[in-house]
């Protein structure tokens, strides 16, 4: 199935003000604060049948406060306005502005838009609230890992236009906090996209600049100003591997790691149409709950390494034997943390309980189990960087005692995993996780003590590369042995950017892996590569 959008559809500048920011590269970066008026057009999230959170950012002449209206109406001539709300805005939250309007419909399609002071008007957005009762079929878009150096955001820009979308998602890396030349390196930036400020962020100015830059992008503004979000963050929205006590790309000369966490925190809550909650759920009429989750800042224990294992000069089997018997076990290592695990746990037992179909749970890693080949050692490119060659070995040499490749994610937290797993079997829902920060595309069938647990369907990077930037043979044979070698995986693309696509009805869940063409040329074509179904109640795919 091929799914091909003409960009003209989307890209008039009438009532949705698409186009405000015609953007070819990042040549204007400079000016992504935007001056004055309203700046970054407008967004909106926290859904609810009867309610929706409105964003915007205004900017009066004299850069001091102002008191903004969000409008919102049916019809797109706001003939007849049907809620509103007032908030009064200025430098102290970088003019961004969050007005929650209630008393809405449920499952209604509205327009909003906001007045400033002076009368003007913001571009125009769409936000469709969530169903109440019984509901016959909901599509949520999914989004992660949007690296904007790496390419153009050509999946937002196919997802933008499409009105079979109810709602996105965005299960994290929304920006990327690296200094120019660094992830990208300066070869590897595709069109001018450098964004501010122009080193790594670290305080509140640099998050804040680092948000407008991103924002500023056409094909974000049009995603936004088309559907709500639901946004979560993961780990670049503060620093690479993030846990609450540190990250690894926070370092001693970069000040206290609470002071830059806080100021990243700040900044995602004021950029973004999101609650000031860590964690949250939704109800999508009687057909799901979704569930959005904090797993990086406020309870996640520091996660293992394996390099110190291969660095301490011993026997590096003997070393990783003790580790995968030892410490790699441990109860007390959380992802989540106990308060969190406790609230999602009761959760989603309330869920099933009122006979809700589906529980969706969004993670920002993923929990299915994935070893390395061991024929992984032949795919790294001769030139590729000496970490990443070192990266493949130990990840290798793991996965023959049985250990994960990747310990950042829920590969590292076993322990954590299994509560999780037993929590969903226990209350006998059907189960589904998403999630992203691999870049790559996934569908996992997870198990506990060998009995179904849940379906995991986790998504490629909207632009940052997955492993076709580090291999050098056929990406289908890496998808061929990393199945083979991972009971739990059913399915992989490890070359291909985009998003997902979840369909979901009372007795159906559907995911689809929709690829762009690329992301090297700005272009909304693209077409769905893979489909997995999974059955209520079963809890495995097929």
């Amino acid at each position: 199935m091929t799914i091909r959008i003409d960009r003209r559809s989307f890209m008039l500048t009438g009532t949705l003000g698409l186009g405000a920011f015609a953007l070819p590269g990042f040549a204007q970066v400079a000016n992504v604060l935007g001056g004055r008026g309203f700046t970054h057009a407008v967004a909106s999230g926290e859904p609810a049948a009867d309610a929706m959170l409105f964003w915007t950012r205004y900017v009066p002449a004299d850069g001091g406060a102002a008191k903004l209206r969000v409008e919102v109406a049916e019809s797109a001539d706001f003939a007849r306005v049907v809620g509103g709300g007032e908030l009064v805005t200025g430098p102290w939250r970088d003019h961004t502005a969050k007005i929650t309007v209630t008393g809405l419909k449920p499952f209604t399609r509205y327009h909003y838009r906001f007045v400033a002071p002076d009368g003007s008007f913001s571009p125009i957005g769409r936000a469709k609230t969530l169903p109440l009762g019984d509901t016959r079929a909901f599509k949520a878009a999914i989004f992660s890992c949007s690296n904007l150096g790496f390419g153009y955001f050509n999946a937002y820009a196919h997802a933008a236009p499409r009105d079979d979308i109810d709602l996105t998602i965005h299960l994290g890396d929304y920006v990327y906090e690296y200094a120019p030349d660094n992830y990208p390196a300066a070869a590897q930036v595709v069109g001018n996209r450098i964004p501010q400020p122009m080193k790594e962020m670290v305080a509140l100015a640099d998050y804040r600049l680092r948000y407008a830059s991103y924002r500023a992008d056409p094909d974000l503004q049009a995603l936004h100003q088309n559907h709500a979000m639901v946004v979560q963050w993961d780990d670049h929205e503060s620093a690479n591997d993030s846990w609450e006590g540190g990250a690894q790309n926070h370092q001693a000369d970069e000040g206290d790691w609470a002071t830059r966490r806080a100021a990243a925190v700040q900044a995602f809550r004021e950029w973004l149409p999101v609650s000031d909650e860590p964690w949250g759920s939704y109800a999508v009429g009687n057909l799901a709950t979704l569930f959005r989750t904090e797993t990086r800042l406020f309870g996640r224990s520091k996660p293992p390494e394996l390099a110190p294992l291969f660095m301490a000069g011993g026997d590096p089997i003997a070393a990783l034997t003790a580790f995968r018997d030892g410490a790699w076990q441990d109860p007390s290592v959380t992802m989540m943390g106990s308060t969190q695990e406790a609230w999602l746990d009761a959760a989603m037992a309330r869920s099933v309980r009122d006979q809700v179909r589906w529980q969706v749970v969004g993670f920002g890693t993923i929990m299915g189990q994935t070893r390395a080949p061991e024929e992984a050692l032949g795919w790294i490119k001769a030139d590729a960087p000496a970490r990443v060659k070192a990266y493949v070995q130990g990840g290798v040499a793991a996965s023959k005692l049985g250990l994960p490749s990747n310990l950042d994610n829920w590969g590292g937290y076993p322990a954590a995993r299994a509560r999780f797993l037993k929590s969903a079997q226990r209350h006998g829902g059907s189960t589904i996780v998403i999630a992203g920060d691999s870049h790559n595309a996934w569908a996992y069938d997870l198990a506990q003590d060998g009995k179904p647990a849940a379906v995991e369907f986790a998504g490629q990077g909207v632009t940052s590369p997955g492993y076709e930037s580090a291999i050098g043979i056929d990406p289908k044979r890496v998808a061929a042995a990393l199945v083979a070698t991972n009971p739990e995986l059913k399915w992989c693309d490890t070359s291909r950017r985009g998003y997902m696509a979840l369909s979901l009805t009372p007795d159906t869940a559907t995911n689809e892996w929709i690829f762009v063409d690329g992301v090297r040329q700005r272009s909304p074509a693209a077409s769905v590569g893979h489909k997995a179904t999974v059955r209520r109640g079963r809890n495995v795919m097929g």
